[in-house]
């Protein structure tokens, strides 16, 4: 991707370039995880049901085989990156700065809906482009959860929801200065919202079992669907508004520095150029400055 590419309107090349195989790995690890957040909604009657109270444990015991299957591709994923030289040292050695400014950011999270993690992820994902957000989003949300102690059958749809927030991002239209937050701050809170939907589409089969909002197994999509949304805004928008309010208002206040800060590493990074060299005076080779 060159600075020109309509993909990811920025300036600087793509940290993570995301080539035919990259997006297959991608693909098929999001078809996993969308396949085990949509069970509860396409469950088949014949087996378990939910009035005998075992749906929920159905449920939870995919989460298990969901992480087993995510940590392989991802590792896939950036070992097919860095075989073919797309992912190289600095791209690394700023994977490893943002996801530690990740963990910190997520320490004072979790209150009452207020996550500051993914303001990070939505100009990195905007600058490094949209496979460097995928990867970001996923290990920042796993290595967070080591550190605070959240780690749980949840953990694996968390780290996608992230990922798809730091993915997206780097699919947004090209956009500069006001024009950009602005549209940056209306993506968090659409992302906000639907990282929330997601995730408690996860936990309804656990929380609304046996109840009028649960889910029914063999009933039509539709009467399922009404049920979640129900579940959704009777328990969970307070959380995913201050989520969303949280991301806006951040991108607002201080996404223009970190852009700009994102955006001068890149271009001193250099990512995806050739490595060349001059010949000084003495005839010896050196290696030329980097740009910016």
């Amino acid at each position: 991707m060159t600075a020109s590419d309509p993909a990811v309107g920025r300036v600087g090349a793509a940290a993570f370039v995301v080539r035919r195989r990259t997006a297959l790995l991608m693909g098929a690890a999001s078809l996993l995880c969308l396949v085990a957040f949509t069970w509860p909604l396409l469950a088949d009657s014949r087996g378990v049901g939910v009035a005998g109270g075992n749906a929920n444990l159905a449920h939870g015991a995919d989460a298990p085989w969901v992480f087993v299957a995510l940590l392989p591709l991802l590792l896939a994923l950036v070992l097919a990156e860095l075989a073919d030289g797309t992912l190289d040292a600095k791209s690394v050695a700023v994977l490893g700065v943002l996801g530690a400014c990740g963990c910190a950011l997520r320490i004072p999270g979790g209150v009452s809906g207020f996550e500051p993690v993914f303001f990070l992820l939505i100009p990195a994902g905007r600058v490094l482009g949209r496979g460097f957000g995928f990867v970001l989003g996923a290990l920042t949300l796993f290595a967070s959860a080591l550190i605070t102690g959240g780690v749980g059958p949840w953990l694996p749809f968390q780290m996608f929801g992230a990922a798809w927030v730091g993915f997206f991002a780097g699919c947004l239209p090209p956009a500069r200065g006001r024009r950009e937050l602005v549209l940056l701050a209306g993506y968090g809170v659409v992302a906000a919202l639907a990282y929330g939907l997601l995730l408690d589409l996860w936990f309804w089969p656990f929380l609304a079992a046996g109840t009028r909002l649960g889910p029914v197994p063999g009933a039509p999509l539709t009467e399922n669907l009404h049920r979640f949304v129900a579940y959704h805004l009777a328990t969970a928008m307070g959380w995913d508004l201050v989520r969303a309010l949280t991301n806006g208002v951040l991108v607002l206040v201080a996404g223009a520095p970190v852009l700009a800060a994102l955006r001068r590493a890149s271009r001193r990074a250099a990512f995806g150029a050739p490595v060349g060299f001059v010949e000084t005076g003495s005839g010896a080779p050196v290696a030329p400055p980097p740009p910016g």
